[in-house]
């Protein structure tokens, strides 16, 4: 993708299912609306006004098909359009300006005209009969489904809107579903039901920079091992992590809780920042984490335990644990606590919950916040800053 819109210079691989994640205006529906463009002959061609700025004023979009065959569209606006759609699978679009309305937009591929109809019959008489374009959309992908759709390929614009948790975590089942029925799925969402993937080959990261445009990064597989654990261990909260400006990597649940009390003291705002305080539910997880971070460009910032005091040597298993960490992280952005979070949050208390409660009576309303704290929170500051 050349000189279209946001994207001056941007080439990926999607797989079967892709999500495409980004802050707002990173380029995100650039890539959706450049490959709708290029595949449905509906679609508007582009004009003066999809020139990307500081290009040479020519848009080229292209796509190698899956039996090896090439399509493109060439264009300089206003005059010049060469296109070749020959062999193009059928398409389906479905941004999210239309979805309280048709949902769907203007199909022609072979079949898809008829496809696009799916999301529009009468509602039987049930508790959807009211349905909004949330609803719409779910209901056209069940009927996707039962239709045995084979070969299409979907572009959802956040599939999210209008949607509470529990449809999203079900219409996120109903797109994996078609996916793995032979279609294509590619979708662009803000929400971290739609980022629990199996695999984080799967995530296409677009970002947004003033010198060169979108830019679209998609991270490396990870060893066949270590994806069944990401599996398991990414629930929706913690796939929060891709949406992330920076990482604020800690051990556990009293971590997570007193944190953000932590940046309440010194004035920060970590919501505000976009920055994640993600606990990993055990030091031995935090290797994988970072490894997560770095394979997907994230900044990060771990902060854990060496669990002895200073001048004494840890035991061995956290003598390996430290150093896995180290190795994975850097000594920059890592801070390590002596001997523990509890000793030097001052948070450590007798009883079953109390843990809590002392780092809200301790930390609220004032700036006194111990120097190594301080330091995790200037460092994943700026990480997000940059």
């Amino acid at each position: 993708m050349q000189g279209y819109r946001a994207a001056r210079e941007l080439a990926f691989e999607p797989g079967s299912m892709c999500a495409l994640v980004g802050e707002a205006s990173s380029g995100k529906s650039t890539v959706l609306t450049g490959i709708w463009t290029l595949l449905e002959a509906a679609a508007p061609p582009p004009t003066i006004d999809d020139v990307s700025r500081g290009t040479s004023g020519r848009i080229h979009l292209e796509a190698e098909l899956e039996k090896g065959d090439t399509i493109f569209l060439d264009a300089r606006p206003p005059d010049t359009l060469n296109l070749n759609r020959a062999g193009a699978p059928p398409v389906l679009f479905l941004p999210a300006n239309l979805r309280s309305r048709a949902v769907v937009a203007p199909a022609t591929g072979v079949g898809a005209a008829d496809v696009a109809e799916l999301f529009r019959p009468p509602y039987a008489a049930h508790h959807w009969s009211q349905a909004d374009g949330g609803l719409q959309l779910i209901a056209g992908m069940e009927r996707l489904v039962a239709s045995n759709l084979r070969r299409f390929v979907l572009l959802i614009e956040e599939p999210e809107l209008y949607l509470s948790p529990h449809l999203q975590r079900h219409l996120f089942r109903v797109m994996r579903e078609l996916a793995q029925r032979g279609n294509q799925i590619l979708y662009s969402t803000h929400a971290s039901v739609f980022l629990s993937v199996d695999r984080i080959e799967d995530l296409a990261l677009v970002r947004h920079h003033s010198d060169h445009g979108a830019t679209l990064f998609q991270p490396e597989p990870l060893a066949e091992a270590e994806a069944f654990r990401v599996l398991s261990e990414f629930d929706s909260d913690r796939a929060e992590l891709f949406l992330a400006r920076a990482a604020l990597l800690v051990e556990g649940r009293t971590e997570k809780l007193t944190f953000p009390l932590v940046f309440d003291a010194l004035g920060v705002e970590p919501d505000k920042e976009g920055i994640l305080v993600l606990e990993c539910g055990g030091k031995g997880n935090m290797p994988l984490f970072a490894r997560i971070c770095n394979a997907c460009d994230i900044p990060y910032v771990i902060v854990h335990d060496r669990d002895a005091p200073k001048g004494q040597r840890p035991v061995e298993s956290e003598r390996i644990v430290n150093k896995q960490i180290q190795d994975e992280a850097g000594r920059r952005r890592t801070v390590v606590l002596v001997p523990d979070f509890e000793a030097v949050s001052g948070v450590s208390a007798r009883g079953r919950g109390r843990k809590p409660r002392k780092a809200y009576r301790h930390y609220t309303g004032n700036g006194d916040v111990p120097e190594a704290l301080r330091v995790a929170v200037e460092k994943v500051l700026k990480a997000a800053r940059a």
